[in-house]
C-alpha cells in the first residue's frame, strides 16, 4: 500500500515534465489552469483548478502505467452510486512519451476545503457536525454494498509483513468489504462531506478504511476517540481488528521508511495496545 506523501519532485527535470504535461492536458480539454499546484503522492501527480472543473495528471514508468490505480477514478465515476459524494468525472484522456505514460482527468471543482491540506494526518482535533459523521457513515456503508473484483488489499503483504511491523504472527483475511482503501484526512472535505481521490478503491479487509482513518487521528485524541465511537459495531468486532492491526502494519511500514515520523509512537502504541506485543524496534 502507498501511504500519501504530498510533495513535488525534487529534481527540476520532473517539475518541468510534469508542469508540461499538465498543460498539455488542460490544452487538450480547452481548459485554463490557474490555481495552485497540488502535488500528490511522490511527485507522481499534479492538480490544479481549471474553472469549474479540476485538471489532474498521473504519470508512471511506460511498462507500470495501466492497471487498477490507473483506472480507479473513472471505475468508482461509474460503478459507485450517486449517493456516495464525490466529484464527478468529466472527462479522461491517455497518451505516452518516449519513456513515460500519462493519464489526465478532469473532474468537476470541489470549492469545500479538505479537513487537512497537504497532509493525511490530522494534527489537532476538529469540530464536526453530527451530520458530517452520518453523512460518512451513509456513504462507507453504501459503497461496502458495490461488487467490484478490485483488490486494495491483499493477504500476502500480511504474510510478509506482520511479524516485521507487528511483531506478531501473520493473520488471515476472512471477512472483506468495498471500501476506498486511502481514507484519510486530505481525502475528506469539511461539511458537507464529498470523498476525494478514488484511484485505490476495492476490496479491503472489514475494519480497515475506519482503521487507517483512526491512525491517522491518533494525535488529534477527541476525533480519534469520536471515530471509535462513531464506529464501534465495526472496529470492535475480531474482523474489524484485523482490519485496524493491517491499517496500523501499513502505516508503521511507511513510518519505517521516514514517513509521518511524529505519528510513529502513537501507531505502535496502537498496535501494541490491540495485540498485547510491543511491536519490533527498528
Amino acid at each position: 500500500m502507498r501511504q500519501a506523501v504530498f510533495v513535488a519532485p525534487t529534481e527540476r527535470d520532473e517539475l518541468d515534465r510534469m508542469r508540461r504535461a499538465h498543460a498539455a492536458a488542460a490544452k487538450q480539454f480547452r481548459v485554463f489552469a490557474s490555481g495552485p499546484e497540488v502535488w500528490g503522492w511522490q511527485g507522481r501527480t499534479l492538480g490544479r483548478r481549471a474553472g469549474d472543473c479540476w485538471l489532474r495528471i498521473v504519470s508512471a514508468q511506460v511498462d507500470k502505467a495501466g492497471g487498477r490505480l490507473w483506472e480507479g477514478t473513472a471505475t468508482a465515476d461509474t460503478r459507485v452510486p450517486r449517493s456516495v459524494p464525490r466529484p464527478r468525472l468529466r472527462g479522461a484522456l491517455d497518451w505516452t512519451s518516449p519513456d513515460v505514460a500519462y493519464r489526465a482527468e478532469l473532474t468537476e471543482y470541489v470549492s469545500v476545503p479538505p479537513v487537512t491540506s497537504g497532509t493525511p494526518v490530522l494534527d489537532q482535533d476538529i469540530a464536526l457536525p453530527d451530520s458530517w459523521w452520518s453523512e460518512l457513515k451513509s456513504a462507507l456503508g453504501t459503497l461496502a454494498t458495490v461488487p467490484t473484483d478490485r483488490e486494495s488489499v491483499r493477504q500476502n503483504w500480511v504474510d510478509r509483513n506482520f511479524r516485521r511491523f507487528l511483531g506478531i504472527d501473520p493473520i488471515r483475511i476472512r471477512e472483506t468489504t468495498t471500501g476506498h482503501a486511502d481514507l484519510h484526512w486530505a481525502n475528506l472535505t469539511r461539511a458537507p462531506l464529498i470523498v476525494l481521490d478514488w484511484e485505490n478503491w476495492g476490496r479491503v479487509p472489514v475494519g480497515y478504511d475506519l482503521g487507517l482513518l483512526h491512525a491517522y487521528s491518533l494525535a488529534a485524541p477527541a476525533t480519534a476517540a469520536r471515530i471509535r465511537r462513531e464506529f464501534r459495531a465495526v472496529l470492535e468486532t475480531d474482523a474489524g481488528r484485523v482490519g485496524e492491526l493491517i491499517a496500523l502494519g501499513q502505516l508503521l511500514q511507511a513510518c519505517s521508511r521516514g514517513v509521518h515520523p511524529h505519528l510513529a509512537p502513537l501507531v505502535a502504541r496502537q498496535a501494541e495496545h490491540l495485540t498485547g506485543i510491543p511491536v519490533p524496534t527498528p
